[in-house]
């Protein structure tokens, strides 16, 4: 019953005790369990404090690329609505240039066609000029006082005469 009911002795030795093994703890114990507690707290943070860092870093880079993104997309609408005026300007100048050259060609045509014209009708002339000239001096020569006979010499040179 000793035990369970202590006298004085017993509780002095225990204090005793437990103040000895509390200083020894305190003294060796306790510094380097609180540092490597401490250490491993301040590893923690560090490391909680890395992963917001790099979170935000992302939703920045993330935030970043949608930004380029969008500006890329907006650089190649504007790049395609170039080539499409671009496109269509050269179209246009062809058709433009194409329809000057008809124009060109129809004008030179023209042009041909009416120096040909003017030449046929100057050769005409002169055919005619050589015809009457032709006739006249084979009129005169022939002096005739009939002027019906005159008249069927003439139809008949007339009707010799082939017009080109």
């Amino acid at each position: 019953m000793g035990l369970v009911t202590p006298d004085f002795g017993l509780l002095f030795w225990m204090l005793l005790t437990f103040l000895i093994v509390l200083f020894v703890l305190k003294k060796f114990a306790w510094k380097p369990i609180l540092n490597s507690l401490k250490e491993r707290e301040e590893s923690i943070d560090d490391a909680l404090k890395s992963a917001e860092k790099a979170r935000e870093e992302m939703a920045n880079l993330q935030a970043s690329n949608e930004k380029i993104l969008a500006s890329a997309r907006q650089e190649k609408e504007e790049l395609l609505k170039e080539a499409r005026d671009i496109r269509q300007k050269i179209i246009d100048e062809a058709k433009d240039k194409a329809n000057q050259e008809a124009n060109k060609m129809i004008e030179l045509a023209k042009l041909a066609i009416s120096n040909e014209k003017a030449s046929a009708i100057e050769e005409m002339k002169q055919s005619i000029a050589l015809m009457s000239i032709q006739i006249a001096e084979k009129i005169l020569r022939k002096e005739l006082a009939d002027p019906k006979q005159q008249q069927e010499l003439i139809d008949k040179y007339l009707n010799n005469i082939k017009l080109n």
